[in-house]
C-alpha cells in the first residue's frame, strides 16, 4: 500500500485558493490547535494545520515526499514569512529543513537517487505570515494569515549548485569513513568545516545531535521574493561556485587596481550626485555588470548572502569602526529556542562580507580621491560563532525569556544621568555592550525620543547586532586580497 497522499493539481489549487488570506485558525476544521492548550510550546503547528485540516492527512516524518500530485512526487513545505523594509518586502522566517544527514546512507547514494534530491525536486510551498515582532506561543499561530502558495522546481543552474553542495558533504563523509577508524568522532566537522564551502545549504545542529540538511534562509527568501513579485536584478554572468566569484574579483582587481574613485565612476559610467561611503557597493555592482546601487538588490548576492562593505585604509591602517549588521528579531527568543536555528547563527554562519578596500592618498583626501586596492572576503569562523556569537545570543535569550531585561539610565563621566537634545533622560536596556565582547547589541532610531519597540514591558529603540571594529580589522589583516 502506498504511503503517498494523492491529489489532482487543479483540485489542490482549488483547496488552497479557498485558504488565501484566511488565518490558520480559520482553516483548522479538524481542531489541530486543540493540542496547544496542553502543549503551549508545540512545534510545527502551522504545517500540521495545513496537512491535517486543509489537505486531510496525518503528519509523518518519512524521508520521502508527502504528496503525489498527478503522478509527481511532491514535498509540501509550510513556510513562515515575515515583513521587512517597512512592511514592503517578504523574507523567510527561517532556514528550510530538508532531510536528515544520514552518513551511512549518503555515502552509497548518487545525487539523483538521494533522499536529499527526492525531497527538493518538486516542492509545494504554502506561505503563512508570521505577523508578530515578539515571541508567540503555538496557540498564537491561529491568528497568522495564509498569504500564498506555489509549486516550485529549481532551474538547471540552481540544481547544479545544490548537487555541488550535496556532493561536498557526501564526499567529506566518505573521506572520513575511509581515513579514520573512529570516524564517527570526526562527524562534528561536517557542520563547521564545510560551512564556508556550501552555497545554498547548511547542516544543523552539530553532531552528536542528528544534523539535517537545510536550505539557507537567504535562498528561501529569494524563492519567496520571486513568488511575490519582488524582482531583483540578474547579473549577465552566472556563477555556480564561490571560486568563480573570487576569480571575477581577482580579474577586476587586476583591471582597476590603483585607480581613484572619480576615475572608476567615469570608467564604469556611474551616475551619482554625491560621492560618499555608499559608492563602494555601487562600484562592486557595476564591476560585476549590474546597474543597482545596492548589492542586496542583485539576485546573486542576495541569494548567497554576500553583503557588501566599503572599508578605507588611512596612513595608519584600517579605521577601527564598529560595524552594524542587522536588526534583531526578538520573536525567535523562546524558552526552547536553539542557537543553530536562530537568526543570529544564520547570519554569521551563512553570510559573507565582500569588502572593497580603498586607500586614502593623504589625510585630507576627499572620497573621490581614494584609491581602489582590491577585494577581501570575510567568513566568520567556527570558533568565533561558537564563542563570541553564541555567548551574546545566550545572554539575550536569558534576558528575554527569564524576564531579566532592565531599562538602565545612561550616566555621564561624572555619574550623572545623560539627557538627549530634548532634555529627556537617556536610558537603554541591559543587553551585551561593546565593552563586554566582540558581538554586542546597540539600539538605533530616527530620533532619540522615539522608542517604537516594546519588549517585556520596556520601550526601546530597535536593537541591532554589532561587531567590534577591532575584530573586523584583525580579521581583514589576516586575509589576503582575492
Amino acid at each position: 500500500m502506498s504511503n503517498y497522499h494523492f491529489f489532482n493539481r487543479k483540485e489542490l489549487e482549488r483547496i488552497l485558493d479557498e485558504c488565501l488570506n484566511k488565518t490558520l485558525g480559520e482553516v483548522d476544521k479538524n481542531n489541530v490547535f486543540e493540542i496547544t492548550k496542553t502543549h503551549p510550546k508545540y512545534t510545527g503547528i502551522a504545517g500540521h494545520v495545513i496537512e491535517q485540516s486543509v489537505l486531510g492527512y496525518p503528519a509523518d516524518t518519512r524521508q520521502e515526499p508527502d504528496l503525489d500530485v498527478d503522478g509527481v512526487k511532491t514535498e509540501l513545505k509550510t513556510t513562515g514569512i515575515k515583513y521587512i523594509r517597512n512592511n514592503t518586502q517578504f523574507v523567510a522566517k527561517e532556514p528550510m529543513s530538508i532531510t536528515a544527514v544520514s552518513p551511512d546512507i549518503i555515502v552509497n547514494e548518487t545525487f539523483d537517487d538521494s533522499n536529499f534530491w527526492h525531497k527538493l525536486a518538486h516542492l509545494l510551498f504554502v506561505y503563512y505570515l508570521y505577523d508578530s515582532s515578539t515571541t508567540v506561543k503555538a496557540a498564537g499561530y491561529a491568528d497568522f494569515p495564509i498569504k500564498g502558495y506555489q509549486f516550485y522546481e529549481f532551474n538547471s543552474e540552481d540544481t547544479e549548485i545544490l548537487k555541488n553542495d550535496w556532493e561536498i558533504v557526501r564526499n567529506f563523509i566518505s573521506c572520513l569513513q575511509d581515513n579514520y577508524d573512529d570516524y564517527e568522532d570526526e562527524y562534528p566537522r561536517i557542520s563547521y568545516e564545510l560551512r564556508p564551502k556550501l552555497m545554498y545549504i547548511d547542516t544543523a545542529p552539530k553532531w552528536p545531535n542528528n544534523p539535517r540538511f537545510r536550505l539557507k534562509r537567504s535562498v528561501v527568501s529569494s524563492i519567496v521574493q520571486d513568488h511575490f513579485g519582488e524582482s531583483l536584478e540578474q547579473l549577465p554572468k552566472t556563477y555556480t561556485s564561490y571560486s568563480e566569484i573570487n576569480e571575477t574579483c581577482h580579474n577586476l582587481t587586476e583591471e582597476y587596481k590603483g585607480k581613484p574613485i572619480h576615475e572608476l565612476i567615469d570608467l564604469l559610467d556611474i551616475s551619482v550626485k554625491t560621492v560618499n561611503k555608499g559608492i563602494g557597493e555601487h562600484i562592486i555592482v557595476k564591476m560585476f555588470g549590474g546597474n543597482s546601487k545596492k548589492m542586496q538588490n542583485i539576485k546573486l548576492f542576495n541569494k548567497l548572502g554576500i553583503i557588501g562593505k566599503t572599508l578605507t585604509l588611512t596612513e595608519r591602517g584600517l579605521r577601527k569602526e564598529d560595524m552594524k549588521l542587522f536588526t534583531i528579531d526578538f520573536s525567535e527568543f523562546t524558552e526552547d529556542a536553539e542557537f543553530e536555528d536562530s537568526q543570529i547563527y544564520d547570519y554569521f554562519a551563512n553570510n559573507k562580507f565582500l569588502c572593497i578596500i580603498f586607500q586614502k592618498p593623504h589625510a585630507n583626501a576627499k572620497w573621490n580621491d581614494n584609491i581602489f586596492l582590491g577585494f577581501k572576503m570575510i567568513n566568520f569562523d567556527g570558533d568565533f560563532i561558537e564563542n563570541d556569537v553564541r555567548n551574546t545570543w545566550e545572554r539575550i535569550k536569558d534576558l528575554v525569556v527569564n524576564d531579566k531585561l532592565e531599562d538602565v539610565v545612561v550616566l555621564d563621566r561624572h555619574g550623572q544621568p545623560r539627557r538627549n537634545r530634548s532634555g529627556n533622560i537617556m536610558s537603554a536596556p541591559n543587553f551585551p555592550k561593546s565593552s563586554e565582547g566582540n558581538v554586542f547589541v546597540r539600539g538605533t532610531s530616527s530620533t532619540s525620543d522615539v522608542k517604537p519597540l516594546t519588549l517585556n514591558g520596556i520601550k526601546m529603540y530597535r536593537q541591532q547586532i554589532w561587531v567590534k571594529g577591532l575584530y573586523i580589522v584583525e580579521k581583514l589583516d589576516s586575509e589576503d586580497y582575492i
